[in-house]
């Protein structure tokens, strides 16, 4: 295999609502895309990094650069077996996963296409569907957040996941619980607190949480699993798991016992199979996390949700959700029941629009 030409494209799509995180908030994407022509077929993906260097170091501006001055010149006129050598050929640039889980991506789709086979088949997923869950960026009112929370529920979403920061935090869990018994519920702090902080945090236990996710310090794996000894709520790592060193040693710690898999986050498909079976071996369930993707990376998130431990429902959710026309033809659709299906087609089975495309472009940039 051999890839003849990349094109990077950056698109600028509204999201429907803002999305606020413990960091900041969210009102629109830019989005950077992927094209991949390995050996006359066309492969689609998304680099994930976000405006701001918030919930990673990474932004648009360096992924464009580091896949136009970097990476690229790693793979230019490179011959080689599989999409799963990809990985180790970009080893020469430290980090940067994100763009190069963009790249490698969109050589899996291509090599499934070339192959005709649909992407998931080709990780060696096994699970024919996905339970799709939510995640519900931090409201101003609890009236707010509780209409949210029962259209999200009405929608069919398996599992409910809140934003919290500190000062809402434990009253937006309690009122949930109190109108919402039974639900499977989860918070997500994307870092905003510190392991003082652990007797705020101790009282979430009262709760029956799914888990709490990355609580303190984005690269602190060590307090964490002090954390983790006060808490009898699991703990799921996201933003400190970026390699599978990584995952390695906060299993090993018990840091955690719940990992949020990010395809972009761990560098691409490779790295994500092998710390998934690190995972499985250890008894460590993972499940597909989102970072407002367009439906190309959404497509991605689908085909990674199909390996057999990802066992906690996702946040994978339809396109309407986000965007008031995604990118992607069909659009990503959630059944009443919660469940996506995995697609038929081959690569990620779905078809990238080029009109919409071009007509969100705001740059693009071909490589040969």
């Amino acid at each position: 295999m051999r890839i003849r030409q990349i094109t990077l494209r950056e698109v600028a799509m509204k999201l429907i609502a803002p999305f606020e995180i413990s960091s900041g908030v969210s009102y629109e994407r830019r989005i950077l895309l992927v094209e991949a022509d390995v050996d006359g077929v066309i492969g689609w993906a998304e680099c994930v990094a976000g405006e701001h260097p918030n919930y990673s170091p990474e932004t648009v501006e360096t992924a464009w650069h580091v896949l136009r001055d970097h990476l690229w010149p790693l793979m230019q006129g490179k011959e080689f077996g599989a999409a799963s050598d990809v990985f180790a050929m970009l080893e020469p640039v430290r980090g940067h996963n994100m763009a190069k889980g963009g790249l490698e991506a969109a050589i899996w789709d291509a090599e499934a296409k070339l192959k005709g086979i649909p992407l998931w088949k080709l990780l060696g997923g096994t699970r024919e569907e996905t339970a799709s869950g939510v995640s519900i960026g931090i409201k101003d009112t609890l009236d707010e957040l509780v209409a949210t929370v029962k259209n999200e529920l009405a929608a069919g979403y398996q599992r409910i996941k809140i934003k919290i920061k500190p000062g809402k935090d434990i009253e937006p869990v309690r009122r949930l619980r109190q109108d919402f018994p039974k639900i499977k519920l989860m918070v997500d702090a994307n870092s905003a607190y510190r392991l003082e902080d652990w007797p705020l945090l101790k009282q979430l236990d009262a709760y029956y949480l799914m888990m709490v996710e990355q609580p303190l310090g984005w690269e602190d794996i060590y307090s964490h699993a002090e954390l983790q000894k006060k808490l009898s709520t699991p703990i799921c790592l996201d933003e400190c798991i970026h390699t599978f060193e990584q995952a390695r040693a906060a299993i090993a710690l018990g840091a955690c016992k719940i990992i949020n898999m990010k395809l972009g986050r761990v560098g691409g498909y490779t790295s994500a199979r092998k710390i998934h079976e690190l995972c499985q071996q250890n008894s460590i369930p993972v499940w597909c996390g989102g970072m407002l993707e367009s439906g190309i990376g959404r497509a991605h998130n689908i085909a990674l949700s199909s390996l057999p431990n990802f066992t906690l429902p996702g946040d994978v959710s339809a396109s309407r959700r986000y965007w008031t026309e995604d990118i992607i033809e069909p659009e990503v659709l959630v059944s009443p029941q919660g469940i996506i299906r995995m697609p038929d087609g081959p690569g990620i089975g779905f078809k990238p629009r080029p009109d919409r495309i071009d007509k969100l472009a705001t740059r693009t940039e071909v490589l040969s």
